[in-house]
């Protein structure tokens, strides 16, 4: 599930092509003003990416995520 996203794109109108990232959303928790994710950590190691991903693909993945994540969009080659 989708709790949050960050684009990090360099060329945010390049939707083909990304690099995606999906952390647990409690790594949000000691950020300024963020809201505090309360349920337990992402079941994995909290960390998982997909290379050279559409960002539609890339939504779709991490909407799939059975815990709250936070997705992170990168332009192709960077990021990871």
């Amino acid at each position: 599930m989708i709790a949050n996203i960050i684009d990090n794109r360099e060329r945010p109108y390049r939707w083909k092509v990304v690099n995606a990232v999906v952390e647990a959303v409690e790594n949000d928790n000691a950020c300024e003003d963020a809201d505090q994710a309360t349920e337990p950590a992402y079941a994995s190691s909290g960390y998982d990416e997909r290379r050279s991903v559409s960002v539609q693909a890339a939504v779709e993945w991490a909407t799939a995520k059975p815990e709250a994540v936070t997705l992170y969009l990168y332009d192709d080659g960077e990021g990871i």
